[in-house]
């Protein structure tokens, strides 16, 4: 009991720094592409706060591709959430914690208001099911009248690891590139079918950008 008590306890003191480190390091290997960047700089140019969501097995470079003024991040409560948070506060990035489901966002919207700024969401997280888009992402657009914009990531050479969401590293020194996607209104108004095809597209919209990405570099060559 104290070993698994202890190597928790490592995991939430070391982790955060290891997952920072992990991603300055590749970012410093590795050269970028970015496809679409005028989608989101319309928003922050303007200060039009916005909704950026990408799938859970892409998120370890997305710190790299933000240039906003000011980002939140919904994260897990759990162990693993902690983490995650954690290391993004080193990127001065602002956590929350919460979840995708419609249940998971009661007093969030009250958070949102009160930080302001950008919000990123993982909509199949925390646990899945992988590329299956929650409708909580949809409803918090409803609610606060912000588009949802898809974005995805992907690496010329990557390990794609056998966990729930098929999490991708990057190897160093490959190349990545990021795709952004068209922006999704969702109608404040909007009734329960509404918000369901607006899932529906978001979903379709991120497995769309994410194959495109997968196949971006070997159609270059």
């Amino acid at each position: 009991m104290f070993l698994k008590t202890l190597k928790k306890k490592l995991v939430e003191w070391l982790g955060p720094w290891a997952a920072y480190w992990t991603i300055r390091l590749l970012a410093w290997t590795m050269t970028f592409e970015e496809i679409h960047p005028e989608i989101p700089r319309r928003f922050w140019e303007k200060g039009t706060p916005a909704i950026g969501a990408f799938w859970h097995g892409r998120l370890l470079m997305m710190p790299v591709i933000y240039k906003g003024k000011k980002l939140s991040f919904l994260v897990s409560p759990h162990r693993d959430g902690r983490v995650v948070s954690n290391a993004l506060k080193r990127f001065g990035f602002h956590p929350i914690l919460g979840s995708t489901t419609r249940k998971g966002f009661s007093g969030f919207k009250r958070m949102v208001k009160a930080h302001g700024g950008d919000i990123a969401i993982v909509p199949d997280g925390p646990r899945g099911p992988r590329h299956q888009v929650q409708l909580g992402v949809i409803e918090l657009a409803k609610r606060t009248g912000r588009p949802v914009i898809p974005l995805t990531f992907s690496a010329s050479k990557r390990k794609i690891f056998n966990t729930w969401d098929q999490f991708l590293l990057p190897y160093p020194f490959s190349k990545g590139v990021f795709i952004w996607g068209d922006p999704i209104e969702v109608d404040p108004s909007g009734d329960r079918t509404h918000l369901e095809e607006k899932r529906i597209l978001l979903e379709h919209r991120l497995n769309e950008l994410t194959d495109k990405a997968d196949q971006y570099f070997e159609r270059k060559n």
